[in-house]
């Protein structure tokens, strides 16, 4: 099982340099059988980031897309967040990844992401290219 960091949909929402891969990625998950999970501190994040750039339309139809794809939000708890903030602090992550730190280990997934700060921790970390579905 996986968790997608929020990287891998900004390289496709913002038509980055990795955006194909992480297009390809995306379309495999669709005929998948295994469990791909995304944050909704991640859905957030790209909320607020799609809207500031006046991006509504492509917004819309991201989350449609989220939801075709049968990628599963999962959220934290207030408990859990200051769980994550002693992570934050214990590992010297930033906040948004000690909150998919803490997913990932609770939940005993491993992250599809291009953030190599997930290196030092004991989660394992994949590209879009290195996922075999």
């Amino acid at each position: 099982m996986y968790l997608i960091d929020t990287n891998i949909f900004l390289e496709i929402l913002l038509e980055q340099d990795k955006c194909r891969e992480c297009e390809a990625l995306l379309n495999n998950i669709r005929n998948s059988s295994l469990m791909f999970y995304v944050s909704s501190f991640t859905l957030h994040s790209i909320e607020v980031t799609m809207i500031r750039n006046n991006k509504m339309n492509e917004l819309i139809e991201f989350l449609s897309d989220v939801i075709a794809s049968r990628i599963i939000r999962i959220d934290t708890n207030t408990n859990e967040e200051l769980n994550i903030l002693k992570i934050m602090k214990k590992l010297k992550l930033d906040f948004d990844d000690s909150i998919q730190f803490y997913i990932c280990q609770k939940n005993d997934f491993q992250i599809i992401s291009y953030d190599k700060h997930f290196d030092k921790t004991t989660i394992k970390r994949f590209e879009p290219k290195d996922v075999r579905l």
